[in-house]
């Protein structure tokens, strides 16, 4: 059975929604869940479920929580019992296969880079996220965030990582990766980009060159490439657009009597579009690149999101993604030095 470890106390709303995700995870999915975080709240709040004595949920207790308000530098340095260290320990030790925290993202990253290391060949983690697309299938970013500066290496790195995720977790055959620029033209972009294009096109990937940012949701792409600073301001772009067309719409729609009948007709159609811009329906993003699993979800997750994102977190651990990853990256480093 698979297992992953929960980071119970770092979302906005833990343990009550970590919790909950956890026994949703359990009882439909199958997965053996490690619960991190201060005990005595933790069976407080597995105490209101009815029916979890015979699921697969545990507890392992943690004395501190990193804050949103901590740094990375603070949660590392002083906070060595922290639910996300040692959620992330058990990942290392071998206990849990994976890690899953809607905690601070940039005390996950540095806390999860230390415990677990690094996969060899990979310069830096990278976050990659799930974008809805008109074909129906999802569209994979990478990176979101992790890295604002990066290098043509990073890139391509970024490229491979997410190349195989696309496959893996969603079943992506002979995924399309493209390089986020502002031109289709190979001579458009930045620095960056124009010396990042020659690295990619020596990879053994489905490249298709330059993709605009108006590409990201018509589905040209499967996998996007850019750097964290790019990708973060797309990623929070695209969060925000969301709400407001999903409030606009409820708005017009139970505007007038006329439009109220209309609404209620088409409430199954409206429920199907906010499942399908639902960002809890992806769970979260996994920081590719380091050793073991690790899903970062938002801090504002609800239990669909928890659970979703213990469901990801199984299905890469059972992919072998990080194997793959690490055998990519050394045939394309061996065949780059050959050259």
């Amino acid at each position: 059975m698979v297992t992953i470890a929960v980071d119970a106390m770092g979302g906005d709303h833990a343990p009550r929604t970590e919790v909950e995700g956890a026994i949703r995870a359990a009882r439909s999915l199958g997965i053996r869940v490690i619960l991190v975080g201060q005990q005595d709240l933790l069976q407080r709040e597995l105490a209101q479920h009815d029916g979890v004595s015979h699921l697969s949920v545990e507890i392992h207790h943690a004395s501190e929580r990193v804050t949103m308000d901590d740094s990375a530098a603070r949660a590392v340095r002083t906070k060595r019992d922290s639910s996300i260290r040692i959620a992330s320990r058990l990942v290392r030790e071998g206990i849990a296969d994976g890690v899953v925290s809607a905690g601070n993202t940039g005390a996950i990253m540095a806390t999860v880079k230390m415990v677990q290391g690094m996969i060899p060949g990979v310069d830096r983690p990278a976050l990659a996220s799930a974008f809805p697309t008109l074909k129906g299938t999802p569209a994979v970013m990478v990176d979101v965030g992790a890295n604002v500066d990066c290098s043509p290496q990073m890139l391509a790195q970024f490229a491979v990582m997410g190349e195989i995720y696309s496959r893996v977790i969603f079943r992506t055959e002979s995924p399309r990766v493209g390089l986020l620029s502002i031109g289709e033209e190979e001579h458009k972009g930045n620095d960056l980009t124009r010396s990042a294009t020659p690295l990619l096109k020596t990879l053994r990937l489905n490249f298709i060159g330059n993709v605009e940012g108006r590409d990201v949701y018509t589905g040209t792409a499967d996998v996007i490439v850019c750097d964290g600073f790019i990708g973060n301001v797309a990623l929070k772009v695209s969060e925000g657009l969301v709400d407001v067309i999903k409030h606009m719409l409820q708005e017009s729609l139970e505007a007038t009597i006329t439009r109220k009948i209309g609404y209620v007709l088409s409430k199954a159609g409206f429920a199907d579009f906010k499942k399908r811009v639902d960002y809890s329906e992806y769970g979260g993003a996994p920081l590719l690149g380091v050793k073991g699993v690790c899903i970062i979800c938002h801090g504002r997750s609800n239990a669909n999101a928890i659970k979703n994102a213990i469901r990801v977190a199984a299905e890469f651990a059972s992919g072998n993604v990080n194997r793959r990853i690490e055998q990519e990256l050394s045939r394309w480093q061996a065949a780059a030095r050959a050259d």
